[in-house]
């Protein structure tokens, strides 16, 4: 596990809107580190304003690794970035510095923190027979049967994420066990490190969603609209998961007529605060991150605020 190979690396997360980016810089900074970005949509290039990326600015400050790394009709699985943050520790290290992890994608923080549960290898004809099921009958219906066999599985994940309804279905198929059965066995015989080297931005309720609506009115202003257009004349169409991309998936909505300009921006400020709600319940629940006030971090790590 990461955090166990680089003890002296650091975790810095918090919900979307909540201000890690700019924290981070001055924390790195104190603390000779390297940013070691924990976002799915930083890995792709060409998306910049809808995520919130660090500016070049920002980047001549602090060095920033895993960002713009990848071609939006490329995807990357949790796997492949927990390998390349592995890669980045190493590099970081070697050369007398600190990794600090920044970002708020859970399943991201949650491989760092635990490893990686892989689970049996996949089993093609019962995916293509789950998928195809769910296609016959809806998305709610493959939920309901998951639900049927693992509640806890059921009540995390959403109907439509397919992907991970039907691999969970899978693993009990294969195995007779519910997938949150042998993650909550592999979390709980996983070393955990200290709490105090991660720690999440835990802010007012009402003062983040003031943030995240002035962040979506932000973008519009720095030219979001403009962003999305232009991945629409890309060589090659999005990958699956760069076109759900918070933001990006309502902007696409507009440009195709489906809504106007003031109804995407309520619809983008609505699903950033419910994004986020989402990701304070990750947070809550995932050994060991400690909520935090952005002012605090600095003498939790030891530093003194200018």
């Amino acid at each position: 596990m990461i955090l166990n190979e680089y003890p002296q690396a650091l975790v810095l997360t918090g919900p979307t809107g909540s201000g890690k980016s700019r924290l981070a810089l001055d924390l790195a900074e104190r603390l000779d580190a390297e940013i070691v970005s924990m976002d799915s949509m930083a890995l792709y290039r060409h998306m910049d304003i809808g995520t919130a990326k660090p500016t070049a600015e920002d980047r001549r400050r602090v060095p920033h690794h895993l960002i713009d790394v990848l071609e939006p009709w490329e995807s990357a699985s949790v796997a492949w970035w927990l390998e390349r943050a592995a890669e980045c520790c190493c590099d970081i290290t070697r050369r007398g510095r600190r990794p600090l992890f920044v970002g708020g994608t859970p399943l991201y923080l949650k491989a760092l923190l635990h490893g990686l549960f892989e689970g049996p290898p996949a089993d093609e004809t019962i995916r293509r027979r789950l998928t195809d099921e769910a296609a016959a009958s809806g998305p709610s219906a493959l939920h309901a049967r998951l639900a049927a066999v693992d509640l806890v599985s059921a009540a995390r994940l959403h109907p439509n994420d397919l992907r991970r309804v039907v691999r969970a279905l899978e693993i009990w198929e294969l195995t007779g066990r519910p997938i949150s059965d042998w993650q909550r066995q592999w979390n709980d015989e996983t070393n955990k490190p200290n709490e105090d080297r991660c720690l999440y931005l835990d802010l007012p309720r009402r003062e983040l969603y003031a943030r995240i609506d002035a962040r979506v009115e932000q973008m519009i202003a720095a030219g979001f609209v403009e962003e999305v257009q232009a991945l629409r004349r890309l060589e090659r169409p999005l990958s699956r998961e760069a076109a759900q991309a918070l933001g990006y998936k309502e902007m696409f909505a507009f440009l195709d007529g489906q809504a106007d300009l003031a109804e995407t921006i309520h619809q983008i400020q609505m699903r950033s605060r419910n994004f986020a709600k989402r990701q304070m319940t990750w947070f809550r629940h995932l050994a060991p991150c400690r909520p935090i006030r952005p002012e605090l971090t600095f003498a939790v790590w030891g530093l003194t605020m200018l």
